[in-house]
């Protein structure tokens, strides 16, 4: 299941700083009293359509099943596909329910057609004007991350040259996110081997070269179990350069315990660390219908039970 097909399917659905002030993004407040079926450890974030055969298809309704049921934040990759009033709608939503905002994936940015490694201004100018029109879009939801993929390799330049071309895109994306409290998360992925960014490590070298607080790394436990592996260890190389999370067995990418990661220690592990941010729920369902749905949660519960 690529990222194209989670945008879609949230699209059908429904018609990604460390931190931020609410002030920042229209004066949200926060957090509510709600109190929800699971108690849960850790700020686990579904994604539209994820529970449809329970709470129907409409989005608001999605949203208060997910927090009924516990889950205390939403991930989004199509929000900026969606209108400025759903946004809104949403947003408004998420602060009733005491939810953060996850991830939403940054319009126009780095893909095949329009790969930061090129080192073409006409590219990067429509990668800037993705990163204007996400401060407006997070403004309106209280986001603190938008995921970016710099895109393709271009093969017949020197990986040191498509790498400096990514760090200054990156750079000039940065100096727009900074000033709003909001952070681009680098997703390395294992959909094709096209892809310029595979690794933590090399993630982890560019948000260096990057130097802003505005680039930090997505680190999708599926994606990396499929190229590096050593999930643990990896995690702990990288962790200050981390800024999210996302989940998905491997192979299948639905939810924990249906693949051989084990999620319980990569959880614990990650606790114990004390990050508090969220965990994007980037997976499919591995049985459908309400049975499947009631499924991951019980998936969710047993992988959380790691205290």
């Amino acid at each position: 299941m690529d990222r194209k097909k989670f945008i879609q399917s949230s699209l059908l659905a429904g018609g990604g700083a460390w931190s931020m002030a609410p002030q920042v993004f229209g004066g949200i407040e926060q957090k509510s009293d709600i109190k929800a079926v699971n108690d849960f450890n850790l700020n686990y974030a579904p994604h539209f359509g994820m529970f449809r055969h329970h709470a129907g298809d409409d989005l608001i309704d999605q949203l208060k099943f997910m927090a009924d049921r516990g889950f205390t934040a939403l991930e989004d990759n199509g929000l900026m596909g969606r209108s400025p009033e759903m946004q809104k709608k949403i947003g408004s939503q998420l602060a009733k329910s005491g939810m953060d905002m996850g991830v939403f994936v940054v319009e126009k940015g780095g893909n095949g057609a329009n790969s930061f490694t090129a080192g073409k201004e006409e590219f990067t100018e429509i990668f800037l004007d993705g990163c204007k029109r996400a401060v407006e879009t997070a403004k309106r939801v209280n986001a603190k991350w938008a995921t970016v993929v710099p895109g393709n390799f271009t093969r017949s330049l020197p990986m040191g040259i498509q790498t400096a071309h990514v760090v200054e895109t990156l750079r000039r994306g940065a100096e727009i996110f900074e000033p709003h409290g909001l952070v681009m998360v680098l997703e390395p992925l294992s959909d094709t081997p096209d892809l310029y960014l595979r690794t933590s490590a090399q993630t982890y070298q560019i948000c260096r070269a990057v130097n802003s607080p505005a680039c930090k790394i997505l680190y999708d436990i599926y994606h990396m179990q499929r190229n590096e592996g050593d999930l643990i260890n990896n995690i702990e190389r990288c962790w200050d350069e981390i800024a999210y999370f996302q989940i998905g067995d491997n192979p299948g990418r639905n939810e924990p315990g249906t693949g051989e990661i084990n999620y319980q220690n990569i959880f614990k592990y990650i606790y114990d660390k004390g990050y508090d941010g969220v965990f994007g729920m980037e997976h499919g369902n591995s049985i459908s219908g309400k049975e499947g749905e009631q499924a991951l949660i019980e998936a969710y519960k047993n992988a959380d039970n790691f205290r």
